[in-house]
């Protein structure tokens, strides 16, 4: 009999996902699966509803007044090339730091060479953590953009994201935030924390399916669309239409994902981020305990009484992290990740370019014998390399 799944990989997807996430899908799919924006029938109706109220819950869940600022992608990468390459021009300055996940990066850096951005990253230390004067020194005439990840999807740091809006917004920069690892599981106030632009995904925090995500981009930030086409509006013009979302949702949307997005989303509402965070630190707190009393262990990131998610990647002396990685997987049924983690840049901080490291990253739906399990199965890798 095959064993049971202790699942510590939600850094990458959450699992499982909430009943009513697979209801919304199989409600969306057998009763009103039409295309939703391209036609007046009844079932195109109920599914531009259910778009609409996917976004209400969102708009609610990161205080945006207008839920229409809230658009749909496919992933966070999506949304943060939207972002990236919709406001950057030759000439442009813009700002990421040393731990950027390579979703920021990449576009960044494909700026660089097709536009003549300059771009520049401030160091974090070593467990990625960032002085905001040390961002503030990096500010340029022709700063446009600051780009930032919330969390690291290796340390799990959490960077000053207010603070960082404290800096910008009044600098009339544009910031934009990598919530990948932090929407559905941190408090995210858009207005407190003067966020211009949130990439987030819909398939971790916010227990919805793969295939969605979304950017919400603050009322009077104008964006160069990255796709043209076929909206449901405007039809008769050849010219994209500007108005909120219809600008950046070319073609046909992700319905059936967005449907379960949305049931996600309003889980995570009615158990309140307060809950689920809490359950979170709780279960990381557990880990990093248990680990650190294994030797040979090394944990990458701030200590647990500092803020973060709950990403705990570590390293066991004179073991491969893959290795340990495949072992976990086969010898005890427990899932996590190793290598990169398409971080590379915060692998260097780290020091771990060169082996990268292993993720676990608990979720809501883990337990204490979640974390037991990947404990005492490293505490019995360790053992057999002495």
């Amino acid at each position: 009999m095959d064993r049971p799944v202790v699942y510590l990989d939600n850094a990458a997807t959450s699992w499982p996902k909430p009943p009513g996430v697979l209801e919304a899908m199989t409600e969306c799919l057998l009763e009103y699966g039409a295309n939703p924006g391209r036609g007046s029938h009844g079932m195109a109706l109920k599914a531009g509803r259910v778009l609409l109220e996917a976004r209400q819950a969102l708009a609610r869940l990161f205080r945006v007044a207008n839920p229409n600022d809230i658009i749909f992608t496919l992933n966070t990468t999506h949304a943060l090339n939207i972002a990236i390459q919709g406001s950057l021009r030759p000439g442009d300055h813009a700002v990421a730091t040393a731990i950027e996940h390579n979703s920021i990066r990449r576009p960044l850096e494909a700026m660089r060479r097709l536009r003549g951005v300059d771009v520049t990253y401030v160091r974090t230390d070593e467990a990625g953590r960032l002085d905001p004067s040390d961002l503030a020194a990096a500010l340029k005439p022709n700063t446009r953009l600051v780009a930032v990840a919330h969390s690291s999807n290796l340390l799990g740091t959490v960077l000053p994201v207010g603070e960082i809006g404290a800096i910008t917004r009044p600098r009339g920069i544009l910031l934009l935030v990598d919530a990948a690892q932090t929407a559905g599981v941190l408090d995210i106030d858009v207005e407190a924390m003067n966020i211009d632009l949130l990439a987030f995904p819909g398939h971790k925090g916010l227990m919805g399916p793969l295939g969605t995500g979304g950017l919400y981009i603050r009322p009077g930030v104008g964006l160069e669309p990255l796709m043209y086409g076929g909206t449901g509006s405007r039809s008769e013009e050849p010219e994209q239409p500007e108005v909120r979302p219809d600008k950046y949702e070319a073609g046909s949307p992700n319905t059936v994902g967005i449907a379960g997005l949305g049931a996600g989303v309003r889980f995570v509402l009615e158990r309140s981020i307060r809950e689920i965070a809490a359950k979170e630190r709780m279960l990381t707190r557990r880990l990093m305990d248990g680990l650190r009393n294994i030797p040979g262990v090394r944990i990458l990131g701030p200590e647990p009484d500092e803020e973060r998610t709950a990403i705990v990647s570590f390293l066991l002396d004179g073991a491969d992290p893959a290795e340990t990685a495949f072992r976990l997987d086969r010898e005890y049924g427990i899932a996590v990740r190793a290598g990169y983690h398409c971080a590379p840049l915060a692998h260097e901080r780290a020091g771990t370019l060169g082996r990268g490291a292993v993720r676990a990253s608990p979720g809501y739906f883990n337990s204490e014998a979640d974390i037991d399990a990947l404990i005492a199965a490293v505490e019995e890798l360790a053992k057999r390399r002495t």
